[in-house]
């Protein structure tokens, strides 16, 4: 999908330019976990076209028990430019690239960090569907839960995935995560997922 702007909006991509030169070059943002398939770095501004790609999917919405994105790029892109200024310790996304020839493929993110019951929420997005099926999700969950477990004080990491998504849950199994129970959210079923941690 390509995004256009019109010369209306000229004065907007000046003033967006400037703002994402205060982002460095996404060749400067280091690689904080490894593994044989992928790597995972931090958020760049540049990782916008992908991601709003990935959430005007109708398939990708449907995984995610959400509906597909409908408003403008340039909303997008700034949503994404505000997130990037307003770090904070209770939710953090990582690009996932392939380690192979380094395309951003997805996403993966903890949020909901409660530092007193010492657990957070998981949550992974493969956009790139030539990486379904072939073992790139269980080796991120792994590396973001070795990464969560690194930068936070935790205990408990758990996620939700849909009733219907089989695969999903056969692969966050295959990571240490155990099924708890059923939980409705907006209408949708998900099963409840956890993962113990040993104390630091």
């Amino acid at each position: 999908m390509l995004h256009s702007i019109s010369s209306d909006n000229v004065e907007q991509t000046e003033s967006m330019t400037h703002l994402d030169s205060r982002f460095g070059s996404i060749d400067d943002l280091a690689i904080v976990a490894a593994g044989q398939l992928v790597q995972l770095r931090g958020k760049h501004i540049d990782d916008a076209s992908n991601d709003y790609d990935w959430k005007c999917d109708k398939e990708l919405a449907a995984f995610d028990g959400a509906t597909p994105y409908t408003g403008t790029f340039q909303a997008f892109r700034s949503n994404i430019q505000r997130d990037l200024r307003e770090t904070t310790i209770y939710r953090k996304t990582y690009a996932v690239l392939s380690k192979e020839t380094s395309e951003h493929i997805g996403n993966v993110m903890y949020y909901g960090y409660d530092p007193l019951r010492q657990e957070a929420e998981l949550g992974i997005t493969i956009g790139n569907k030539e990486f379904w099926g072939r073992g790139y999700g269980r080796e991120i969950v792994d590396l973001m839960v070795g990464v969560m477990a690194n930068e936070l004080s935790l205990l408990k990491v758990y996620l939700h995935t849909l009733t219907w998504n089989e695969r999903a849950q056969r692969s966050f199994a295959a990571s240490g995560f155990m099924r708890i129970g059923e939980v409705v959210r907006a209408g949708r079923s998900y099963y409840r997922m956890e993962r113990l941690l040993p104390p630091k």
